[in-house]
């Protein structure tokens, strides 16, 4: 039997390609391993896997900036690459597959160690993250989701351009039960805010702000995140914590979205024609990549940006503007020359 180890942690973005990825290798018949930390999300996450075997290693935030954390995590990277360099070393994997976040780089480098036959790596966003860039010269492949990734790289060579790797969980949205879920009419014109899983605490204060001159010309869905505050139900405002699989059906009943830049994110919408206002996290709050996605979608004509201080005062006419020119970026995506892939083809890629 086959092995992989997968590793990625420390946001939903490092997750989630994995959670596609790894029913697709257990039904091929493959043992499915994965190496995560103590305390990230992946942890919760891959224990709805009963057959994946889950190895906790001591993990160290990598950051470009001076913090007196840097000292302590200084000494955990060494230690976690020692217990990956262990695990590894007894699991004996065929591939590893990384999708990045602080956990993955001990990981790569294990492998690499141990003369893992294959590594693979992901990455989401334009610029690649500081694990990635670290894990590239031990790694044998590099997928990238953003053609302009390869810029950001010394070995150029590596890299391998499959676009975003789109799964089918917005296909086939039915708009009418969207309709039913909101209890909204067909009169006004619907826009929908997504914070992200856990929610984006400017945006969803910017939409208590502006609520009542928003519902003047527009009905709101507001997925504010689990255990966000939002503003009591009314008339034309249906909020929710969390969606599942209703998602594809309140996003099929949208006629604009305002949303975070993750590639993950603008990608889905894009497939499903949506124009966009793009609330990028601010630079204080990340490396600054889906400020760099935002303007590649801009430069294509998919969606105007509002920068993340400016989203309460600025929103509305935002928020009008792309409404107003929603054709036109309706236009510009549908003759858009992109490239994407699959779950199934990247799972293909990965084993052949």
């Amino acid at each position: 039997m086959k092995k992989i180890i997968f590793t990625g942690g420390g946001s939903g973005g490092h997750v989630t390609l994995n959670l596609s990825l790894i029913p697709l290798f257990l039904q091929d018949g493959w043992e499915v391993v994965y190496i995560g930390s103590k305390t990230g999300i992946e942890r919760e996450l891959i224990a709805k896997f009963a057959d994946v075997r889950y190895y906790a290693i001591e993990t160290g935030k990598l950051r470009r900036y001076f913090s007196w954390e840097n000292f302590k995590d200084a000494m955990r990277v060494p230690l976690g690459i020692l217990q990956a360099i262990r695990i590894i070393h007894k699991e004996k994997p065929d591939i590893i597959f990384s999708k990045g976040g602080f956990v993955s780089f001990p990981v790569v480098l294990a492998g690499y160690l141990n003369r893992c036959p294959k590594i693979f790596m992901h990455e989401s966003d334009v610029t690649p993250g500081l694990a990635n860039k670290m894990s590239l010269p031990f790694v044998d492949t590099f997928f990238t989701t953003f053609p302009d990734t390869k810029k950001y790289v010394q070995d150029a060579k590596k890299v391998n351009y499959i676009g975003p790797v789109l799964s089918d969980r917005l296909d086939n949205g039915d708009a009418e039960k969207g309709r039913s879920m909101c209890f909204f009419n067909k009169e006004k014109p619907v826009i929908m805010f997504v914070g992200g899983s856990l929610g984006a605490k400017s945006i969803n204060h910017a939409v208590i702000k502006n609520l009542e001159a928003l519902l003047n010309k527009y009905q709101i869905i507001h997925i504010c995140g689990k255990g966000q505050t939002s503003a009591a139900k009314c008339e034309g405002y249906a909020p929710f914590e969390f969606v599942d699989k209703e998602f594809k059906d309140l996003m099929a009943l949208a006629d604009v979205v305002i949303s975070r830049s993750g590639s993950n994110a603008i990608f889905e919408l894009l497939s499903q024609k949506k124009p966009m206002l793009l609330v990028p996290l601010p630079g204080t709050a990340s490396r600054g990549e889906q400020s760099l996605n935002a303007q590649s979608f801009r430069q294509q004509g998919f969606a105007e940006i509002l920068k993340d201080e400016d989203v309460v005062n600025d929103l509305v006419a935002s928020v009008d503007l792309v409404y107003d020119h929603r054709d036109q970026y309706i236009a510009n995506m549908e003759k858009a020359d992109w490239k994407h892939t699959s779950n199934q083809e990247l799972f293909a890629e990965i084993k052949k």
